[in-house]
């Protein structure tokens, strides 16, 4: 499953392996491959500059066009060594490039060839392929974070083998002097004049690779059911309720179910400077004594949590509250 944030942020579309579409907010439908028979799966959905059509693309470079999008060319008719990854679209939306997991570029229409990873041995898989600003250039980003330029686009730095999670993207600044490598968390790390700013909102695919992983993704899924005191779902949680299900359902998992019990017994403790998706962290009215803690949630990265509060499950800042009461350490199950 991709996701998909039009260009304004105010909806997204979601599109399945099959090519089944379902938009939201301001994303329009505009047509899917939910109903053909595909040769290979959908890897990506790319939207046109106007939001108004969308380009799919599967891992064999089959392309198929809905909308005001044009089709521009595929490579579903070659056998490829590797197979598609990603695609990205010129700014005037007239052509495209396919990338493939080994590097390999492909470019249709007004897209302009600048050049390859596929000609030397990588470290990681390629993940996805942004074009500069005036399409002049563009990047790959591999998983582990490596960052490779060619045309216009500038090397301002990179991070492979760094990324705690799989580096998914990279998002260019508008000058394109600047890019952020997205991990599969949400984390982004800035590079050029991004380096002390926040990149725009992202969408990104969670694959789940830890057990951590699939209890986040477990509480993702769990988004907008009902705050229930005492709630352990699957209606609706609790905050402490939501920690616990969310690494049973996950992972099969348990640990005590009152936020204060799982605070003192539940796996082992982790600093907060080294959370990792999964953790548990905790909010006490005495940082200094377990039995006061009346909050739990769980990390998702990027200083982002999951929790059960108010009167549904959300997606919130860590420090929301400001961080008097983050107790000391988190719980790694």
């Amino acid at each position: 499953m991709s996701v998909v944030p039009t260009q304004h942020q105010l909806g997204y579309w979601m599109v399945a392996a099959d090519g089944g579409i379902f938009a939201y907010g301001n994303a329009q439908f505009f047509g899917s491959t939910g109903n053909l028979a595909l040769q290979q799966p959908i890897v990506g959905l790319v939207p046109t500059p106007d939001d108004q059509g969308y380009w799919l693309v599967a891992s064999d470079g089959g392309v198929f066009a809905f909308g005001d999008a044009a089709y521009e060319g595929s490579t579903g008719s070659l056998v490829l060594q590797r197979p598609i990854v990603a695609m990205a679209a010129t700014p005037d939306g007239k052509g495209y490039w396919l990338v493939a997991s080994d590097g390999g570029v492909f470019a249709f229409g007004d897209a302009a060839f600048y050049g390859s990873a596929a000609t030397g041995p990588l470290n990681a898989p390629i993940a996805s392929v942004t074009p500069t600003p005036d399409a002049k250039g563009y990047w790959l980003v591999a998983a582990d974070g490596g960052v490779f330029n060619y045309g216009d686009a500038a090397y301002l730095g990179s991070s492979p083998g760094v990324p705690a999670e799989p580096a998914q993207r990279l998002v260019a600044t508008a000058s394109g002097e600047g890019y952020w490598v997205i991990e599969q968390n949400g984390t982004a790390v800035g590079f050029g004049t991004a380096s002390d700013k926040q990149p725009p909102a992202q969408a990104v695919l969670f694959q789940p690779l830890t057990p951590g992983d699939k209890a986040v993704l477990f509480a993702l899924l769990q988004l907008g059911k009902p705050y229930i005191y005492g709630g352990n779902g699957p209606v609706g949680y609790d905050c402490s309720g939501l920690a616990l299900a969310s690494w049973e359902q996950a992972d099969g998992i348990s640990f005590a179910r009152v936020a204060d019990d799982q605070y003192h017994t539940a796996g082992s403790p982790v600093s907060m400077d080294d959370l990792q998706a999964g953790d548990l962290v905790f909010w006490g009215s005495n940082t200094a004594d377990w039995t006061t803690v009346y909050h739990t949630a769980i990390y998702v990265g990027g200083n982002r949590i999951v929790e059960a509060t108010g009167d549904e499950v959300q997606l919130n800042s860590l420090d929301q509250w400001g961080t008097d009461d983050i107790m000391p350490n988190g719980r790694r199950p």
